[in-house]
């Protein structure tokens, strides 16, 4: 079962007269890019997911002049609803912009929160990526074959983490592992934790027997060693990993997660347009198609109504796939 795609930024221009240097050719005068006083919210702690797509995306804006001085702020709390909350309320505000993902989507099911994505005003999915199964250098378990033999055996003496809420990703993925192995998914002792940044003291401390993330939340750990990947959950090999995807090892899973940005709701179209317009051009430039490659991202761009359509169809799909789960 595949929960489909994908994340990161934002945009909009005002000419500026007085003060800073004129803008030159390439720099989104003529494209209507820049927004003074641009913030960009993260509503889990620094370094998840939400987190390093928003950093990552305000840099690669700025390198290519397409904006600038955006702020990067987090907001963590309750799966990212503290964030989207915040948003919300926010009405009218063309200057600020979440980063989320399916995680948001399932906190807002998991924590009955009062505001939801269909609240606020869709600017882009970005990407698409796969999480991984990892645990400690340290941990005892070499396989994925033999860690899921530890856990059929005791499934709720081995804790596994995850940098979601029920119902996000992190989640998901090893709900799904779990009943592709014969182990019943409330058996399952998942520990959420508010973002990979969190999840990552807790793995290699071996709090938790297993932890289950995005490749690029953990990619840096296990090049240095830090972490073992034992495997990948969606439905082809990573280039920059050796590990087995969950399928050829035998368990019938195909998951991947996806994040995008929205904006506070009540924006006119011509805030929106420019949000839509700077993260277009983000996408098309060399310096975010790089950071793809770097991070271990897929491609997954979608604007506008497209997305606010995905959004809707992400929300009944989180809510069936709980059901059958039975959770």
């Amino acid at each position: 079962m595949r929960l489909s795609p994908p994340l990161a930024l934002f945009g909009a221009a005002v000419l500026v007269l007085v003060g800073p240097p004129l803008l030159t050719a390439g720099s989104g005068a003529e494209t209507g890019t820049q927004i003074p006083g641009l913030r960009f919210m993260v509503p889990n702690t620094p370094g998840g997911g939400y987190d390093i797509t928003a950093r990552t995306a305000a840099k690669n804006a700025e390198d290519a002049e397409l904006t600038h001085n955006i702020e990067v702020f987090n907001l963590p709390g309750a799966g990212g609803t503290v964030g989207l909350s915040r948003l919300v309320s926010e009405h009218g505000n063309g200057k600020l912009a979440m980063s989320m993902g399916l995680g948001v989507v399932g906190a807002v099911r998991s924590n009955d929160a009062p505001k939801t994505l269909a609240d606020t005003t869709p600017i882009a999915r970005l990407t698409e990526e796969q999480d991984v199964v990892v645990v400690s250098k340290d941990s005892p378990y070499k396989s994925v074959d033999q860690l899921v033999a530890a856990w059929k055996d005791k499934p709720g003496k081995l804790p596994v983490g995850g940098g979601s809420s029920p119902g996000g990703p992190d989640h998901l993925a090893p709900m799904l592992m779990a009943k592709a192995a014969g182990i019943a998914p409330k058996d399952v002792n998942y520990i959420p934790f508010d973002g990979g940044g969190e999840l990552l003291a807790s793995i290699l401390g071996n709090k938790v027997a297993f932890g289950v993330s995005g490749v690029g939340e953990y990619l840096d750990q296990i090049k240095a060693g830090e972490l073992r990947v034992l495997a990948v959950t969606g439905p082809e090999r990573v280039d920059e990993l050796d590990a087995p995807t969950l399928k050829e090892s035998g368990y019938d899973v195909d998951f991947t997660n996806w994040r995008g940005i929205v904006a506070p709701p009540g924006l006119s179209d011509a805030e929106r347009d420019k949000l839509v317009r700077l993260v277009r051009e983000l996408h098309d430039s060399p310096e975010w198609q790089k950071s793809l490659k770097t991070n271990g991202w897929d491609d997954a761009f979608l604007t506008g109504a497209k997305f606010g359509d995905f959004l809707d169809a992400q929300d009944k799909r989180v809510v069936s796939v709980l059901k059958e789960l039975g959770l």
